[in-house]
């Protein structure tokens, strides 16, 4: 892989992964019109451990927060302590749910979702969902300290559909999450927590690409150190980005660019390529 493509995949993934438009989808294109194919799994999830780094480090106080208070809840029932302990609870359910169900769907996802023209579908479908959000559910209220494990349930349940090639796993969160009645900023926060422990369990499908030495030998030590740091650098600005933008603006910008980004992938895209994702 040379220097520039690195850069470009880096740039692209750390955009792209907390916005909910679909990483893997923009990935997928970018391939394509780069003509390059990953080795394997190793390293699309090497980029996704640069992306979950820096919200680990954005949202250290978040998460540092989280832990003590789940932990201080064993010896210490305050209140501050039980919603903590909780709302690491549901996020540990979802991730459940979705580390089953995902091993599970991820056997019936043939060849014929793996293709230009079902992206481009599975882009439409994230656009459309964005929009009945915005314009046909009203934002609720409730917090962290008002969440219940229906609400995680559905999160999870939603998280598991981004295992569709297409589907925003950002998206989906966020959109179940603002479904089920959570606040518009509770929704965020969630939806970005609830990311690391999703993609550090996919993680694990990398280890035998890094000990066998096939990551490094196909991409090269340089372009993996150039692509992780314009990832982390990317998400870390995506992450400030999405949170300053959704104070402000809508989901409904996030539905039109996805809904451009499929007729262009439609149209425009090679539909008889299959891509090994």
């Amino acid at each position: 892989m040379s220097i520039i493509e690195a850069l470009i995949f880096g740039i692209v993934q750390g955009i792209t992964e907390f916005l909910p438009i679909s990483s893997t989808a923009h990935i997928v294109i970018t391939q394509i019109l780069l003509g390059y194919q990953f080795p394997g799994f190793g390293f699309e999830i090497y980029l996704h451990f640069a992306s979950i780094l820096a919200v680990m480090i954005y949202f250290r106080k978040d998460l540092i927060e989280v832990i003590r208070g789940f932990f201080n809840y064993f010896t210490n029932r305050s209140s501050y302590n039980r919603t903590q302990f909780y709302f690491g609870v549901y996020i540990i359910v979802a991730t459940g749910i979705t580390g089953v169900l995902g091993m599970l769907l991820e056997g019936f996802i043939g060849a014929s979702l793996k293709t230009p023209p079902f992206i481009a579908i599975a882009l439409a479908v994230t656009g459309l969902f964005l929009i009945i959000i915005e314009r046909f559910v009203r934002y609720g209220k409730r917090t962290e300290r008002d969440m219940t494990f229906k609400d995680s349930i559905l999160v999870g349940l939603g998280q598991t559909l981004a295992v569709i090639p297409g589907i925003s796993r950002s998206g989906a969160t966020l959109v179940t999450a603002l479904f089920a009645g959570l606040s518009r900023e509770t929704a965020v926060r969630y939806s970005f927590l609830l990311s690391i422990p999703v993609i550090l369990g996919s993680s694990v499908l990398a280890l035998g690409d890094f000990t066998e030495g096939t990551l490094v030998a196909e991409v090269g030590v340089v372009a993996l150190l150039v692509s992780f740091i314009a990832t982390f650098i990317f998400s870390w600005l995506g992450i400030i980005w999405l949170i300053e933008f959704l104070k402000k603006s809508k989901l409904v910008y996030f539905a039109i660019y996805c809904f451009v980004a499929a007729i262009f992938v439609y149209f425009f895209l090679d539909n008889s390529l299959i891509i090994e994702l």
